[in-house]
């Protein structure tokens, strides 16, 4: 992992993502030669094939990015990366005919663009499976010496052992003088001499401390001096922040938040940058999904043969804890609480109406909160607007909860994309590491990666209810 931007993001799938933008630009002038025989036409020049790959390369990487094929659980599957891989080609293909269509001295043919996609399509296919081969392998994996051997410890152990697909590897635990030992002896490691020797026999590349209890005395000079070589240190919560990019609840302690060196800010330029982002994104997607909204009212109308609303109108938890009301498609019965009782959406919930249901999968429901944006009560992007109802319950719950309101919520957000749809206390505390992540990093950068990988969600239906 590295920072860019203050996320962090896989060096792997960085490096991946620049090898398939160089495929892209190269297909695109093989496409070139085999339509034309290497010999262009008079009206075209040889620098306008390069600045056609360059814009081709940069829609095919993004329609990529957009269907979530640079993340480390993208490919469930063959089949699963086969049709990612496909709808991500559609999305690109209808994105460079509408660029295309409107800047017409860019256009290099019909022909040329098809050869330049079976080229890309073919070269992404054997580049996947080729870094696959070589960066999957385990000697690829950083390698990560793990300092303690109880609870906290045990953590890391079910961690790797359950996603394999993470990019570390634990070479070995060093057990903790006078502390509880968890884990098996064949993954301990003895420490004969200096923890700075260990690592450098076991070719570590960073050091984590998984103390149970860090206020009995840690081998703070060896720390310092592994440091002081050139071996990452990390805490337990910043390295689980940084492998599966949530704030642990369980780990966080207030003076981690203080002594952060980064994040829990967004200086004026991100916070205007952010907002400028919410109005133009905002009001292009207004104007595309006008006759979508259109058609979704008249569906309602016929369905409830004219008698129920089609537009359900909310209470809900904004930035700073101020109320406001979010607007929505109707999406369940009208007597959905009907006895008062806030609750939930449940698996097959049987409040959802049929369309409701459709509507829910395909998050058309949530399309009229696009004004919410407009009006700057929302972002596109941020944790998802709870009921005051669940939020006065889960503050008194689960610790740091409020803290979810200091950025706006939003129409799609970092817990939606990687946490399954919650129905309970436990999911809204564990979507609420995710929220913590996003409200640390918060910005343009991370927005547009959400906004990107939202596309998928919105196709495949993933995580709907």
């Amino acid at each position: 992992m590295i920072r860019l931007f203050g996320h962090h993001v896989s060096g792997l799938n960085l490096v991946l993502g620049l090898l398939e933008l160089a495929l892209f630009v190269a297909a695109l002038q093989l496409g070139v030669g085999a339509r034309f025989g290497w010999e262009l036409p008079h009206d075209i020049a040889p620098a306008d094939t390069w600045v056609t790959g360059l814009i081709f390369a940069l829609v095919m990487s993004l329609s990529l990015a957009s269907m979530g094929l640079y993340q480390r659980r993208a490919q469930d599957g063959d089949a699963g990366f086969v049709v990612r891989l496909a709808i991500a080609f559609a999305i690109g293909t209808a994105v460079l005919a509408l660029l295309f269509y409107l800047f017409p001295a860019i256009v290099m043919g019909r022909g040329v663009l098809a050869l330049s996609l079976l080229f890309s399509f073919v070269g992404t296919v054997a580049l996947r499976i080729a870094f696959d081969q070589i960066a999957g392998a385990e000697s690829q994996k950083r390698r990560v010496l793990v300092l303690g051997a109880g609870v906290n410890a045990e953590r890391i152990a079910e961690l790797a052992e359950r996603d394999r697909t993470l990019g570390f590897c634990v070479v070995g635990y060093v057990p903790l003088p006078r502390s509880q030992r968890l884990l098996a002896d064949d993954k301990l490691l003895t420490q004969k001499g200096s923890l700075l020797e260990l690592a450098i026999a076991h070719n570590v590349d960073e050091i984590v401390v998984a103390a149970d209890d860090r206020r009995r005395k840690l081998p703070v000079g060896e720390l310092l001096d592994c440091k002081l070589s050139g071996f990452a240190v990390l805490d337990l919560l910043t390295f689980f922040e940084k492998e599966v990019a949530a704030v642990k609840i369980d780990l966080l302690h207030p003076s981690w938040i203080f002594f952060s060196r980064d994040g829990f800010r967004i200086g004026v330029t991100g916070l205007y940058g952010k907002r400028l982002l919410d109005l133009t994104l905002g009001s292009l997607m207004v104007l595309v999904a006008a006759p979508v909204m259109l058609l979704v009212a008249l569906a309602s109308l016929v369905e409830s043969r004219g008698r129920d609303p089609v537009f359900y109108h909310q209470i809900r938890i904004g930035q700073g804890g101020l109320p406001f009301r979010v607007h929505k498609f109707r999406s369940m019965r009208v007597d959905a609480e009907a006895d008062g009782r806030a609750r939930w959406a449940a698996k097959n919930d049987s409040r959802i109406t049929p369309l409701g249901a459709f509507m829910r999968r395909t998050r058309l429901d949530e399309v009229p909160q696009l004004f919410n944006v407009l009006k700057g009560q929302m972002s596109l992007v941020g944790p998802r607007p709870e009921r005051p109802e669940f939020v006065e319950r889960l503050s008194s719950g689960i610790p740091y909860y409020a803290e979810r309101h200091r950025v706006k919520p939003g129409l799609t957000g970092w817990a939606q994309l990687l946490y399954p749809y919650g129905s309970d206390e436990e999911d809204a505390k564990r979507k609420l590491e995710y929220d913590l992540y996003y409200v640390k990093h918060a910005g343009i950068f991370l927005d547009l990666v959400i906004l990107l990988q939202t596309v998928e969600v919105v196709l495949l239906g993933k995580g709907a209810r």
